[in-house]
């Protein structure tokens, strides 16, 4: 099942760094100190510092390399193999882990994190700037079906997103959020779209209670018609949260007030996303310039 590999990926791969620490932890507690554990608490920390920081402090991008982190991480790993092959430490485990968490971190960087070619297995025309937008149907936040047709009239983006579970899409929400007056001064309609449950877009209403529409693309149908699904997206586990193991790819799309599409973003790394500066730019150069 395509990207169930992913699903599984960036819940191991945490949950292994957190037990890295609670190794080193213990190793440094109950034996002499050794600069092995140490570099592997660095390794670990670093890891699970980084995912912690999303959930706790939500940013809505990251560089793409993430250097800082990937620095310390890669001290982590020179401190733990001095220690073994310069320094005679018998821990020979703790240059195995260290070396897996290293390899594990290359592999969120360049496989994880990116999206693969965005426009396979979709009509070619479905989604381009100068074309029309494709009339679908959505829910909104009672359950009444809104056709995309019923924004016509008014300059419209539609965020595409994954869920409340997504730190990177509610940081961006908050940032569209932020400028409120700005696009409610341009007339705009702001759209967000994702296939969670009801519960989990009212909550996102109710906090956000500045005229947005939060609507449901239930069964993913929009998704799937556009071409910006995401099979087995969510990572593994959240399905206990009432989240739908399917989802969307982090999706951006501007339309004028007759629907044509005038600024499209398909981010091919989920940790990259525009500014939301970039949306007031693209509104004020093509629809009231």
């Amino acid at each position: 099942m395509k990207n169930l590999s992913k699903s599984i990926f960036i819940t191991a791969f945490p949950t292994f760094a957190v037990y890295i620490i609670v190794a080193s932890c213990l190793h440094l507690l109950n034996k002499e100190t050794s600069l092995s554990a140490f570099g592997n608490l660095l390794s670990s920390g670093i890891i699970v510092f980084f995912f912690a920081r999303l959930f706790i402090k939500p940013q809505a991008r990251t560089s793409e390399n993430l250097p800082i982190f990937s620095f310390f991480i890669l001290v982590g790993f020179i401190l733990t193999t001095v220690s073994i092959s310069v320094l005679g430490d018998k821990n020979a485990m703790a240059l195995l882990f260290n070396s897996m968490l290293v390899l594990l971190w290359i592999v969120y960087l360049k496989w994880y994190s990116v999206f693969e070619s965005r426009s396979i297995g979709r009509e070619s025309n479905s989604l381009k700037i100068g074309k029309k937008l494709p009339v679908f149907e959505v829910e909104d936040i009672s359950k009444n079906i809104i056709s995309s047709e019923t924004f016509l009239g008014n300059p419209s983006i539609y965020l595409f997103y994954r869920g409340n579970w997504c730190p990177l899409c509610m940081a961006q929400i908050k940032e569209i959020a932020g400028q409120y007056k700005e696009l409610e001064k341009r007339g705009v309609t702001m759209n967000f779209i994702s296939p969670q449950p009801h519960s989990y877009s009212n909550k996102l209403a109710e906090k956000y209670n500045l005229g947005f529409n939060f609507l449901t693309d239930t069964d993913n149908k929009v998704s799937k018609q556009l071409g910006i699904f995401s099979e087995n997206g969510i990572p593994a586990g959240f399905q206990a949260f009432g989240f739908d193991s399917d989802t969307v790819l982090p999706t951006v799309i501007i339309t004028d007030a007759t629907g044509k599409i005038i600024f499209l973003d398909e981010t091919d790394n989920y940790r990259l996303r525009p500014e939301p500066e970039t949306f007031l730019e693209v509104l004020d150069n093509n629809v009231f310039s």
